[in-house]
């Protein structure tokens, strides 16, 4: 939590402390939960160069299958970010830890093609509205000023899934005929288990709102609440939306839109980065390591952006240049050729850097609009866009490759959505009337 402190000179000391005690209590779980999601969202892409020849998946079939997550994803989305403003996030986000771990651990006895696309699409049903769930919630607990980087410290726990994932992943697939399983059972078996032990210990320590803190001294609960209200209510008198006004209003699409691009850019990535690796003549032992790479890189670049996204108070052009990054490493790959690895593995790090920067402050546009029911509504709607494109950029993807023997090609096919993604986010724009900057020294 160290990384906002820079931030928090010059402010007044009961929020410094209130914000900080805050982060320390509450980031710390929500982190462990997103670094669980992640891991099991994307072990399946660790298990592919075993799983597929195992199973006589193409990569079309393996692609397809991996998306399918986002599909169940996609359809419950909306309604579990509605129960979790309803009924609270210590009991949904448990519920949607628990389940979803066991379905991840069910993927070990897949098949065939059908029990796979079945087991993916059931993990995304029981993962749904936890992501968007837990934006809503920091919207709950932290005022605008400070959302960026909180949420960059958040999603980084989705990043280090990405960096010690694999490397994990790649000491898991030696267990191959350990008990009669396979490698990537192991895999699949073993990564499921933090999951569910998670959800039994957020039932039992995360806290709902502020007026429940009995952590927080009561000065502290009642600064935050009054500043909280105050926003909301600042917002609210520029404009107040309706659930129902979410669900056609056109900023809300285009933000939709955006992250639709995002999620087929971000996972077509993360699903295939190490076969994309393999391709590039690393040795199995090694894979692991290699496609962990790029995203240290992308966690220093994305903690750094969020803390001066909020530290200039500028929304807009943060979010459209890291689309615009990712767009520039996933097209370079064309260019550099299948002959040099080491170009093509910088070109991917910069594709990494721009996907992981652009989410944190990317986040900070709807929650400036949208209070309430019609937070809750419309932060699932946009990130029911990232499902979307989640299943879409998979599925792209390995048809591109089946179809080019190309993983170049392919990578080329993600790089238009980041596009669209930076033009949409332009033409929203940001209302920065609810910033509140820190007094300078």
């Amino acid at each position: 939590m160290d990384a906002s402190a820079p931030t928090l000179r010059g402010i007044d000391p009961l929020e410094r402390e209130t914000i900080r005690r805050v982060a320390w209590r509450l980031l710390p779980l929500l982190m462990l939960g997103m670094f669980c999601s992640w891991l099991d969202r994307s072990n399946v892409g660790m298990a592919g160069p075993t799983m597929i020849p195992d199973l006589g998946f193409s990569n079309a079939v393996f692609g397809f299958g991996a998306g399918l997550f986002f599909v169940g994803y996609l359809f419950a989305e909306i309604p579990s970010c509605a129960i979790l403003n309803m009924v609270g996030a210590r009991r949904w986000i448990a519920r949607i830890l628990i389940t979803w771990g066991i379905a991840s651990g069910l993927t070990a006895f897949v098949w065939n093609d059908w029990t796979f696309y079945g087991v993916r699409l059931l993990i995304g049903l029981a993962e749904a509205g936890f992501f968007p769930g837990v934006v809503l919630y920091l919207t709950w607990w932290f005022p605008s000023y400070y959302r960026a980087r909180m949420q960059g410290i958040f999603y980084s726990a989705g990043t280090i899934s990405l960096i010690i994932g694999p490397p994990i992943g790649g000491l898991l697939l030696q267990l191959n005929g350990a008990l009669g399983l396979h490698g990537w059972q192991w895999l699949f078996v073993v990564e499921a288990l933090p999951a569910v032990v998670m959800g039994v210990v957020t039932w039992y320590l995360l806290t709902d709102r502020p007026t429940d803190a009995a952590w927080l001294r009561p000065d502290q609960r009642t600064w935050l609440a009054e500043r909280l209200a105050s926003e909301q209510a600042q917002r609210e008198a520029v404009r107040k939306y309706s659930l129902g006004e979410v669900f056609y209003n056109p900023k809300v699409w285009l933000l939709t839109l955006a992250w639709c691009g995002m999620g087929g850019a971000n996972y077509g990535l993360a699903f295939f980065m190490p076969l994309i690796v393999k391709g590039l003549g690393v040795s199995t032992n090694m894979i692991g390591l290699v496609s962990a790479m790029p995203y240290v890189f992308a966690l220093a670049a994305m903690l750094l952006w969020g803390w001066h996204s909020d530290r200039t108070g500028e929304r807009t052009w943060h979010a459209a240049g890291g689309f615009l990054l990712t767009a520039a490493g996933l097209g370079a790959c064309l260019l550099i050729g299948p002959n040099h690895p080491v170009v093509t593995v910088i070109a991917l790090i910069f594709a990494v850097m721009g996907v992981m920067s652009t989410s944190p402050v990317f986040w900070t546009i709807p929650s400036a609009m949208l209070t309430g029911a019609a937070a809750a509504g419309g932060i699932a709607l946009i990130n029911a866009g990232n499902a979307l494109g989640g299943w879409l950029g998979p599925t792209v993807f390995g048809l591109v490759k089946d179809a080019t023997g190309n993983d170049n090609m392919a990578l080329l096919s993600l790089a238009l959505a980041p596009v669209i993604s930076a033009v949409a986010v332009i033409v929203v724009g940001h209302d920065r009337r609810t910033e509140r900057m820190p007094p300078r020294m």
